[in-house]
């Protein structure tokens, strides 16, 4: 008689952006109850889990093209409201809930869910964390994500940081997991390659400013200039009018149509893993695309020629090695890096990084195996705790103090027709329109 086929887990990730959805779906798979993921291929569909995604409808919603970028495989793919989302959860039956939102979204959802599974024996383990580096709003968006059964800290020095956060406020601490960033990965860099290439990982929002970001775009073209035998990319997140986790007013493509760069220099898309495949440098401001490339020994700089600035982010590589200005790396300068710094930033280059996520295993597992199920969803933040903040953060999703959906709440029961596909297609491309050209003609005219 043949052996029975254990049963996949089904798990549900919300995800509000592509990165998001990228983190979610690819830390779903990391931490599926059974086996290790890692001795076997993260996305087989015959040892995997079952994965339920579904896309937080807002600004940064994924468009088809940022998702096959992605490239993570799903069993079903939808996008919702958050009423949508917590009457399905009320609904189905999920082993694991990765919630990949934005602080106050995650807030949001812990509170609606503890409206929703209200008298329920069991309910699914609710993970939550963050896409990449965190570097600003640590205990804002700390404290947003607390009442999670998981957050996931993607280092040793998060998970310090975090239990530091939770237990300074008087808060449970026992949630805070370390394991490392799911999609670190791909082959160890053996030497360089023909054409060598360079790659600048670029950044919606880091810097913001057209003078600052036009100074990088000038640098990196002069270095093509210089280096006419490299190849040298430019490597973008978005094409124009899409979003992702963060805004971008001014798009580098928007900017390079001044200038007339050599045969040497590209743009390119696509997933960051199958660039850094060629890649001989990676150059960026603060991009977690330097951990990716570190994770595998690819010579990797993050640049000081604006400063080393909590509003760029390159503060984190502080003691890292691998701060470098363009003068430097021009002269032919490779940072070497520390070796200490990069083992607590959970970039296991050290071949480490299939252990990595056994722990987020073990403890989902002895949660799904709990006697009586797991107890009633308990954020830090209440209605009695802040008062003046809590109630607005729901509102926004639609929400009541309570966790309750407010009277007239959105909700999407069904496919929205063809007008209501039109006019939703409308409104966001209003909204981007402003973001990307309204907004900065606004602000340069109130600089005159």
């Amino acid at each position: 008689m043949p052996a029975s086929t254990p049963k996949r887990p089904r798990i549900a990730v919300l995800a509000d952006s592509d990165t998001r959805w990228k983190w979610g779906a690819l830390t779903a798979h990391r931490i599926a109850p059974g086996p290790s993921m890692e001795t076997a291929a993260p996305q087989d569909a015959q040892v995997g889990p079952v994965l339920d995604g579904f896309l937080l409808r807002g600004r940064a919603t994924p468009t088809p093209r940022q998702l096959r970028e992605v490239g993570v495989r799903a069993d079903s793919l939808r996008e919702v409201t958050a009423v949508e989302f917590l009457r399905v959860m009320a609904e189905e039956s999920y082993d694991v809930l990765v919630l990949s939102l934005v602080g106050g979204g995650v807030q949001a959802m812990l509170h609606g869910l503890k409206h929703a599974w209200h008298g329920r024996t069991s309910r699914p383990v609710v993970v939550t964390g963050y896409v990449g580096v965190v570097y600003e709003k640590l205990a804002d968006g700390l404290l947003l994500r607390h009442g999670a059964d998981l957050v996931l800290a993607n280092s040793r020095q998060d998970a310090e940081r975090f239990r530091a956060v939770y237990e300074g406020v008087g808060a449970d601490a026992s949630a805070v997991t370390e394991v490392a960033l799911p999609f670190l990965g791909g082959a160890p860099y053996e030497g360089e390659n023909t054409p060598y290439t360079v790659v600048f990982a670029a950044q919606p929002s880091v810097p913001e400013s057209r003078k600052d970001r036009t100074y990088l775009l000038d640098r990196l073209v002069e270095h093509a200039r210089r280096h006419p035998e490299r190849e040298v990319l430019l490597k973008l997140r978005s094409k124009p009018g899409e979003h992702t986790t963060h805004i971008e007013e001014l798009p580098y493509q928007k900017l390079v149509q001044r200038l007339d760069p050599p045969a040497n220099f590209r743009l390119v898309y696509g997933n960051m893993g199958e660039v850094l495949d060629r890649t001989d440098l990676l150059v960026t401001v603060s991009s977690t695309a330097a951990l990716e490339s570190l994770h595998r020994r690819i010579p990797t700089v993050v640049l000081t020629d604006l400063g080393i600035r909590e509003s760029l982010g390159n503060h984190h590589f502080i003691g890292s090695g691998c701060l470098a200005s363009w003068d430097q790396l021009d002269a032919g300068h490779r940072p070497v890096p520390d070796e200490e710094w990069v083992a607590r930033q959970g970039v296991a280059a050290d071949g480490s990084y299939a252990s990595a996520f056994d722990a987020a295993r073990e403890r989902i597992a002895e949660l799904l195996d709990r006697p009586g199920g797991l107890p009633p969803l308990t954020p830090y933040y209440t209605p009695a705790t802040a008062p003046g903040y809590l109630p607005g953060l729901l509102a926004r999703h639609h929400l009541g103090p309570d966790g309750t959906p407010l009277p007239g709440a959105p909700a999407a029961d069904k496919e929205p027709g063809p007008v209501r596909q039109i006019v939703r297609r409308a409104a966001r491309g209003a909204y981007r329109h402003g973001v990307q050209r309204v907004a900065p003609v606004i602000r340069r005219m109130g600089e005159l």
